[in-house]
């Protein structure tokens, strides 16, 4: 009597290295979808973005022959400089061409290469966008773990002062957060970004705050719906009743589940702060991306507004990518398009 062997667990369909091997399918799956997305949406936005310049009152000729006297033929010799004697179309091809080499222009306002300009304004608001995000996760998930796990007086008023907190705009938090941590209590400095490192860190303090205060409140209120309703769930209970560990269950059945809904709103809300960086850098003067905007805009320096508007688009879809693969690594369920079926 012959007794043949079973195949190895480890081969079988639901073993940890197919699992593994599926898993890994579904990430390149959704790396490819998304990066053919970020394309597309970087076309799409190029030419909306360089539409709707040319769309808006005032031209850049306007800028660079204001308060001069010039000929005509002066005239004509700047706009075949900057390429604005010719059509809308043929310039949105010639500067897509650009883009598409690294190229994104000359600065009619500081005479400089556009990528140079992101590359010397760009630290700024990317260290105050991570200390605000990390401000975010840590204080927001902290709120709301707190507020989810112990319902009581002190988990009421904190989520009124959240709920207060979310009502304010970020201008009038870093008008307040200015006078009263900076004029008053001289605790941390008015504007500027400081000598660089730790210095430019300090010096951001204070911004970063004020960027992620509205975010951190409503995270926490987040956080704290999501881990009510997970303690609430049937398999909850029932481990509780059977006797397992509070903490146990808490680690592995509440928090686990809870995180992906804020997960996801945490990370929209982050890169919402990208947005939101332009307000806050004009308050307290830092020369960061946002206030590089905002004087190109006024003084209709197309090249860079069109420039960095292309940098926001971008990192905000690649923060949604980011996402979507944290979704994929937290639920293996979760299959390429990031959502389950």
């Amino acid at each position: 009597m012959s007794v043949h062997a079973a195949p190895p667990a480890a081969l079988g369909a639901g073993s940890p290295r197919h699992n593994n091997k599926r898993l890994a399918v579904n990430v390149l799956k959704l790396v490819a979808a998304r990066l053919a997305g970020l394309l597309g949406t970087l076309f799409v936005a190029s030419i909306v973005i360089f539409g709707a310049l040319y769309l808006a009152p005032g031209s850049p000729l306007t800028f660079l022959t204001h308060g001069r006297s010039m000929s005509p033929e002066a005239i004509a010799q700047l706009e075949q400089q900057y390429h604005l004697d010719e059509p809308v179309p043929l310039q949105y091809l010639r500067w897509l061409g650009g883009v598409l080499h690294g190229d994104f222009g000359t600065s009619i306002l500081f005479h400089e290469s556009v990528g140079s300009l992101l590359g010397s304004h760009g630290p700024i608001t990317l260290v105050l966008v991570v200390l605000s995000a990390i401000l975010v996760i840590a204080f927001g998930l902290a709120v709301g773990v707190f507020a989810g796990l112990r319902p009581g007086v002190a988990s009421s008023s904190i989520m009124a002062a959240a709920t207060a907190v979310m009502a304010v705009p970020a201008f009038v938090a870093a008008v307040v957060l200015t006078l009263v941590f900076a004029v008053v209590l001289g605790w941390f400095p008015v504007f500027g970004t400081g000598n660089g490192g730790l210095d430019t860190v300090y010096h951001l303090i204070l911004p970063a705050i004020a960027l992620s205060l509205a975010s951190v409140a409503f995270v926490g209120r987040l956080a704290q719906a999501a881990i009510r309703q997970e303690m609430k769930a049937d398999h909850v209970q029932t481990a509780i009743s059977r006797g397992l560990p509070y903490r146990f269950v808490i680690r592995r059945h509440v928090l686990r589940n809870a995180a992906m809904p804020v997960l996801t709103v945490a990370g929209l809300t982050i890169a919402g702060l990208i947005a939101g960086s332009v307000v806050v850098e004009q308050v307290f003067q830092l020369n960061g991306l946002g206030s590089l905007l905002v004087t190109s805009v006024q003084q209709k320096d197309f090249p860079v507004v069109q420039g960095i508007c292309l940098v926001y688009v971008a990192a905000f879809i690649v923060l949604n990518t980011l996402i979507d693969l944290a979704y994929s690594v937290l639920d293996p369920r979760v299959p390429a398009s990031g959502r389950k079926q």
